[in-house]
């Protein structure tokens, strides 16, 4: 399945966007921003979104039936194969969500569901730090690009992400 891209200079959040676009009718999309300006992570705190990181929410209907375990250790196994097509150093995912680094978050994943019409959306936010790292008390970032010998444009890593989700699409319902 082929997803419908929603490209923005700058959105508050690309999962609020997300419930927008569902809302609008869409039943599959990726939304994707320059910037977020408020930017969320798990439990509401804030997701620092800096200039040149990858901002995406993907959204898609889902089987009622799901299982959260399930679908959160099939988002975590997508991103961290996506982002080892780039990098050859060891990717430690620490759950629920994280990708690490060196023991420094290198990308967060935001799940939500959604229901419309009585039907049930999957939203996966992803934000993945590639030019820089925004420095967070008591917690170590690091950023794609800092160990990489050839820079990655944030295009090329959304492309990706994109594509191995379109084909990745049918394990979802199968999360049950």
């Amino acid at each position: 399945m082929k997803f419908n891209i929603f490209r923005y200079k700058i959105v508050q959040s690309t999962n609020k966007t997300a419930i927008r676009k569902i809302n609008s009718g869409y039943e599959n999309g990726i939304v994707v921003s320059e910037k977020q300006s408020n930017g969320k992570g798990r439990y509401g705190r804030e997701w620092i979104s800096k200039k040149g990181n990858l901002f995406t929410s993907i959204f898609f209907k889902i089987n009622k039936n799901f299982n959260l375990k399930k679908v959160t250790s099939l988002n975590c196994n997508i991103i961290k194969a996506c982002l080892e097509e780039f990098i050859k150093k060891k990717i430690i995912v620490k759950k629920p969500n994280d990708m690490l680094i060196n023991k420094k978050k290198l990308c967060g994943i935001l799940q939500e569901t959604f229901i419309f019409k009585n039907e049930i959306f999957m939203i996966i936010g992803i934000g993945i730090n590639i030019a820089s790292s925004p420095k967070v008390n008591g917690y170590k970032t690091t950023h794609l690009n800092e160990h990489l010998m050839t820079k990655v444009s944030k295009y090329k890593l959304f492309n990706s992400v994109k594509k191995i989700y379109e084909k990745k699409l049918k394990l979802f319902n199968k999360c049950i």
